[in-house]
């Protein structure tokens, strides 16, 4: 039995080597494995793995939150759910809080990515990388656009979430134990922060508060079931879980630049963030009616760092090096769905773009001395 498993193991490790094509990172282009992509997973993770009852090859979720500079790998358990596995401190990413929009920004990306084995770099000049897969369907419906947008080492950033280079081999060896594991691809989610009621407050006049609120949607669903979140698009929007109702001839075809199709939600799912999201309103509307003080919209510095690398990486967070990268997003209305017992409900699974970015003026003009070539 023993030997079967290693034998699937090494199956399993030569054809990811040999199916691997790596995502171009600055230039580097190999088919070749160094030895820092094949690393084994430090003694302590394993034997955590084996104290949170995971296996190995099980399949993972890495979430990213920018103001509190954390990531975040989750990994299936043996219930088939999953369970926070280690938060590692960011040590560097670049922009402001809010989605990336063009490239040359340096915003980091906000949303939903799928990362497939094609994204993994293990030559990349930042020790190793994972391409976030910007952009998504999302992100081109709604004309946003950039390349490479990483998580490597090297403490470097430039649109980018970096890590130690300690750090992005512990979670490149997960991501590739979870390819060994069959999986075809794991889930990255980018917040400008964790959705709570009361970060939420605080942002409340961040003209990316509707786009924000979206993600909560995603958010809510994988808090509350464990479960992975799956995503698509249409009306420029995302929608989380969706699935044809009931008796219907055709399968859901989504078009994220059309007319969401009619759907439903699995109804455990539906129920539990439903739980949730009425729990959050009440907070949010406590913390509105006190009054909290609201954070400034556009910082003034150039992304972030966790406080844990303050000492050893002194001078890295520097004043921003473009003007505030956001244009005012409008006001995004709910799409209408009818769920399993035919009742109408709003606001739960997805808003929809209204009419198309506006362009400020005055961030073109600095924009094109800056950035030359972009702007709206």
């Amino acid at each position: 039995m023993i030997r079967a498993a290693l034998l699937r193991v090494l199956v399993l490790t030569t054809a990811f080597a040999a199916g691997l094509t790596p995502a171009t990172c600055l230039g580097e282009n190999s088919n070749q494995l160094p030895g820092k992509a094949t690393r084994e997973l430090p003694a302590e993770l394993l034997l955590l793995l084996q104290q949170k009852k995971m296996p190995k090859y099980s399949p993972i979720v890495v979430r990213i939150f920018k103001e509190e500079a954390e990531l975040e790998v989750w990994k299936q358990d043996t219930t088939g759910r999953f369970q926070i596995l280690k938060t590692y401190p960011i040590c560097r990413w670049s922009g402001d809080l809010g989605p990336k929009l063009w490239e040359g920004d340096r915003q980091a990306p906000e949303g939903f990515y799928s990362i497939t084995p094609g994204l993994m770099n293990p030559n990349s000049s930042y020790y190793l990388a994972i391409n976030t897969g910007f952009p998504n369907s999302f992100d081109k419906v709604n004309n946003r656009a950039g390349s490479l947008l990483m998580i490597h080492g090297d403490c470097w950033s430039s649109g980018c979430y970096a890590m130690t280079d300690e750090q992005i081999s512990e979670i490149y060896a997960l991501a590739r134990d979870a390819f060994l594991g069959g999986a075809p691809s794991f889930q990255v989610q980018a917040y400008p922060f964790r959705l709570t009621p009361a970060n939420l407050a605080r942002h409340r006049n961040s003209p990316n508060l509707a786009f924000w609120e979206m993600l909560k949607i995603g958010n809510d669903h994988f808090e509350t079931t464990h479960l992975e979140p799956k995503v698509n698009v249409c009306n420029r929007t995302y929608v989380f879980d969706a699935q044809a109702p009931a008796n219907s001839p055709n399968p859901l075809v989504f078009d994220p630049a059309g007319k969401c199709p009619a759907f439903v939600v699995n109804p455990k799912i539906a129920r539990e963030a439903q739980e949730k999201r009425r729990a959050d309103e009440i907070e949010y509307a406590q913390l509105l009616k006190d009054d909290v003080p609201t954070a400034p919209v556009y910082s003034g510095f150039d992304g972030g760092m966790n406080k844990a690398f303050l000492a050893q990486f002194p001078g890295r967070v520097t004043f921003a090096k473009v003007m505030p990268y956001a244009s005012y997003l409008p006001q995004l209305p709910p799409i209408p769905w009818v769920d399993n017992d035919g009742s109408s409900t709003n606001k739960w699974f997805g808003t929809l773009l209204a009419r198309p970015m506006a362009c400020d003026p005055a961030r073109i003009s600095f924009l094109s001395s800056v950035l030359a070539g972009h702007g709206c």
